[in-house]
């Protein structure tokens, strides 16, 4: 590991040790190895992020901080901005229950290319912040189940990123309580997942993320039981919503996901076609946001 990425490490973990915080995220993929030659507090617990897994050679050797890590959070491989790159490591984190929501902690962070660690970030998701803007924290797991969770998060940032055949799109995902959320909704088109099976139209199966791409560009929402199971598209959100939360610029997928969330359990997930960016709908507040990252010029 090169020095100047190992004083980074080194820095990050005695703030964490002087200031009791016990959780660090690691963006290891700007690292060459993952040797760290250094004692780490034994309180510490380590969740690295990577868009793509070290080699296992590194993972075994001793002083290795895989060895010592608690979790590994793996992100889409696209141009993600450190904040937006932090953002998905926490979320994904909580939703999996594997650190609690009212604990502070650091995340170090860099680019990629630069191969290099050039930032280190505290977090307490108690109190409004750039990153999590939800006070009482995100148990998003009362609604979804983890995987499924994770899977949309992953898939609604590439759709934002990339778009449908270069173009950008604007839909809404509605995850959990699907129930209570077809009750509130209706549907605007024939519904293109009625009539097969549970297994083929699961949002986890590998196969369906080009199905849902291509269906991505229909008017109205996707509605997703918790369990990952798409049960429909081109669904109009008719629920009422209170737009006090909604920030000026955002339009009528905004709204609609504030009313859905405000009057279920659900979760929902909008990326706004003029922008990009996405954002996260809980109990009729925005929770998350990551920005489209934009072209180096």
């Amino acid at each position: 590991m090169q020095a100047e990425n190992i004083v980074i490490l080194k820095s990050a973990f005695a703030i964490a040790a002087k200031t009791g915080v016990k959780t660090v995220f690691i963006y290891i993929d700007p690292l060459d190895d993952l040797i760290y030659p250094h004692p780490i507090p034994r309180k510490l617990s380590l969740v690295l992020v990577t868009k793509r897994r070290k080699p296992g050679v590194t993972d075994e050797a001793h002083h290795s901080l895989a060895g010592r890590a608690k979790a590994v959070v793996t992100i889409p491989k696209l141009s993600l901005s450190r904040t937006s790159l932090i953002k998905m490591a926490v979320m994904v984190a909580m939703s999996r229950q594997e650190i609690p929501t009212d604990e502070v902690m650091l995340c170090i962070a860099g680019h990629r290319d630069q191969d290099c660690l050039d930032c280190i970030q505290r977090i307490d998701p108690q109190r409004e912040t750039e990153l999590l803007t939800s006070r009482a924290g995100f148990r998003v797991s009362e609604a979804i189940e983890p995987a499924v969770f994770e899977t949309i998060l992953n898939l609604t940032v590439e759709l934002a990123e990339k778009g449908r055949e270069g173009k950008p799109i604007g839909t809404i995902f509605v995850v959990g309580d699907s129930e209570r959320v077809m009750q509130l909704s209706k549907q605007m088109i024939i519904n293109p997942f009625k009539g097969y099976d549970e297994a083929d139209r699961n949002i986890l199966s590998p196969g369906l993320k080009e199905t849902i791409r291509e269906f991505s560009g229909l008017d109205g929402a996707f509605v997703v039981a918790a369990d990952g199971t798409v049960l429909t598209a081109g669904r109009y959100l008719g629920a009422a919503a209170d737009g006090a939360h909604l920030p000026q610029g955002l339009g009528s997928r905004h709204m609609a996901a504030i009313g859905i969330t405000a009057l279920t359990k659900a979760v929902a997930f909008v990326i706004s076609e003029s922008s990009g960016d996405l954002r996260l709908f809980k109990d009729g507040k925005i929770v998350m946001e990551i920005e489209k990252s934009q072209p180096k010029k």
